[in-house]
């Protein structure tokens, strides 16, 4: 099948998450709620739940990097998401690996810390996230705290400041940029800002009240990746953030453990109520 009719094939490189709503678990069902085809490389094993973070394995990075080699060498691979890279050598052999078989539509998420506060990143390694990861990727999608350590600044954030940091975030290596203004206080809407060659788009969005919001960032993130092969970067986080809109809202109908809840991924397959 020509590739231009093909399904996409997307391969996420991130860390687990046992309880399905963030992480490896979460970047699959996106991708298949989207049409894509998942592949998957594990960074790190982590015991978590809705309610945190308990600890963290990093696998070897000449394992992960094995991982990447073994789906890059048999997989047409359309686009990637990369999320938790747990320390700087697994950064390093994850960005000598996608440059070596010149990996496309690579979309990073920075994951640093946890729904729970818990950190998923060892802080020596954001330099090597900063300098390795973000150059080749696509987009980089940080939310407004790991923005603010991308750039070595104060995490107190306004929509003045979140306008300011296009040129900043931008420097850092990478064509586009999502802000992701979630953790912006005082407004009733969560406004992400688009930083790209073109200019700022604003991407507002009503706010859901729901405590079922475990693995937002990492389900935006891979429905980005899914959708980008077939629609380019500004329609892609369109329709992301649509999907994650309505994950979002139907997150009640799931009932997943006594904390943070994961969103629903499958809200437009499932049916409603049994």
């Amino acid at each position: 099948m020509s590739p231009d009719f093909a399904i996409a094939n997307v391969l996420t490189i991130a860390g687990t998450d046992p309880s399905g709503g963030a992480g490896i678990q979460a970047d699959i069902k996106a991708f298949s709620a989207l049409g894509a085809y998942a592949c998957s490389a594990i960074t790190a094993v982590v015991a978590q739940n809705t309610q945190g973070v308990r600890r963290f394995v990093a696998l070897e990075p000449s394992f992960v990097a094995d991982q990447i080699d073994a789906v890059l060498e048999d997989v047409r691979i359309d686009a990637v998401k990369i999320g938790m890279i747990a320390n700087a050598a697994i950064a390093a052999a994850v960005a000598d690996r996608l440059r070596h078989h010149g990996a496309k539509n690579i979309v990073l998420d920075p994951v640093m810390i946890a729904k729970s506060g818990h950190a998923l990143l060892d802080p020596e390694a954001v330099g090597a996230l900063r300098a390795l990861l973000v150059p080749l990727a696509t987009v980089v999608t940080p939310n407004l705290p790991e923005a603010a350590v991308l750039l070595g600044r104060g995490d107190r954030w306004t929509a003045d400041s979140m306008q300011a940091a296009r040129s900043d975030l931008l420097a850092l290596g990478v064509e586009w940029v999502l802000l992701k203004g979630g953790h912006l206080e005082g407004s009733d809407d969560s406004t992400d800002l688009l930083f790209g060659p073109q200019g700022t788009t604003a991407l507002p969005a009503p706010r859901i009240a729901t405590t079922n919001d475990h693995g937002t960032g990492c389900t935006l993130s891979s429905a980005i990746a899914a959708l980008l092969p077939a629609h380019g970067v500004e329609e892609a986080v369109r329709r992301a953030k649509t999907y994650l809109h309505g994950a979002l809202a139907a997150s009640d109908r799931l009932d997943v453990g006594q904390g943070h809840g994961p969103v629903h991924h499958f809200h437009a397959l499932w049916p409603s109520a049994r």
